[in-house]
């Protein structure tokens, strides 16, 4: 019996060696289990992703680089409100399925400066905008009055900022032809364009890689870096920055942009697609009679019908009291 009951214990004792075993075998099938959805190898998905662009050099060299963030974010590029369309009507420039972002150009509107979007895509946003502005107002821009004054086969070279000063280098087809009010307006054109961008304040300018210091015959002297408000004169007393030629608004439109007006008061009017003012408001600028400031207002509007419609900025003669337009900005406006 002892001998017997000796064996059924021994017999016994490996049960738990055995089942420990077992538990371990089933636990580790189960833990690899619930890490099945990690990345190869067991790697986190987040290892998989591509890697965060850094941030683009300054120089650009035939315009492959970036010299500022994109259009339409800091001081001279809000963003576009709810409601104001961030897509142009004018043809968006090949991105090979890029990503693109909005940029503005600047052409003449009567013998005033006057925005229009591009598309452009990044890094190279400025020196995509510079080029942009060399192949001239699209046919619905021309169609709405917008003309440019830099000569046609004029090409773009370069850009490099530094010290937020971009050299803008193009070719000596620029200076051609033309008396001192084209040459300061084409001047004018590629100031404002390169200044849009936050991270430009001033231009410099070169014609075939060398230093421009005195433009063309017409003693426009470039032997400083320049900026807006050496054009000031070109510019209308009420830029519209925002919303752009061509853009679809809805209500409320965002209205921002620059004015030098009496008393830095004017006025906004949207016009519907039925030809009724959907509305007509009052706005101040930081500053004026004078000095330049900028204005930033949201405007509720009630159109009668959805079309082309128009965005005018005027303001009121102390004289007799008519309407002086300074800039209509063409619109898709929507009820």
């Amino acid at each position: 019996m002892r001998t017997v009951n000796s064996t059924q214990k021994t017999s016994s004792l490996p049960r738990r060696p055995l089942m420990a075993a077992l538990a371990a075998l089933l636990l580790s099938s189960a833990m690899t289990a619930c890490g099945s959805d990690t990345g190869t190898a067991g790697t986190s998905p987040d290892t998989l992703r591509p890697n965060t662009p850094g941030t683009p050099s300054t120089t650009s060299s035939g315009g492959d680089t970036a010299p500022s963030s994109p259009a339409g974010t800091g001081a001279a590029g809000t963003p576009a409100a709810p409601g104001t369309s961030t897509t142009p009507t004018t043809p968006s420039a090949p991105g090979g399925g890029q990503r693109q972002v909005r940029a503005s150009v600047y052409f003449l509107h009567g013998e005033k400066i006057s925005p229009a979007p591009r598309s452009v895509t990044p890094p190279a946003t400025a020196a995509g905008a510079l080029r942009a502005l060399m192949a001239g107002p699209s046919r619905y821009e021309r169609d709405h009055g917008r003309t440019t004054a830099v000569p046609s086969g004029t090409t773009f070279r370069s850009v490099a900022v530094h010290g937020h000063v971009a050299t803008v280098d193009l070719s000596g087809r620029y200076d051609d032809g033309g008396g001192s009010l084209s040459m300061r307006a084409r001047l004018a054109q590629v100031v404002f364009t390169a200044t849009r961008f936050p991270s430009i304040e001033k231009v410099r300018f070169e014609l075939d890689g060398k230093p421009v210091t005195s433009f063309a015959g017409e003693g426009v002297v470039l032997n400083k870096p320049v900026g807006r408000a050496d054009f000031e004169d070109l510019a209308p007393q009420i830029l519209v920055e925002s919303p752009l030629i061509g853009d679809t608004v809805r209500t409320p439109v965002r209205v921002w942009g620059s004015a030098n007006t009496f008393e830095a008061t004017f006025r906004l009017k949207i016009t519907d697609a039925a030809g009724h003012a959907a509305a007509d408001i009052y706005a101040t600028a930081t500053s004026g009679s004078g000095t330049r400031g900028t204005f930033d207002v949201t405007i509720p509007y009630k159109a009668t019908r959805s079309g082309t419609g128009r965005l005018t900025a005027y303001w009121n003669s102390m004289e007799d009291g008519h309407a002086v337009i300074e800039d209509t900005v063409p619109l898709t406006v929507t009820r």
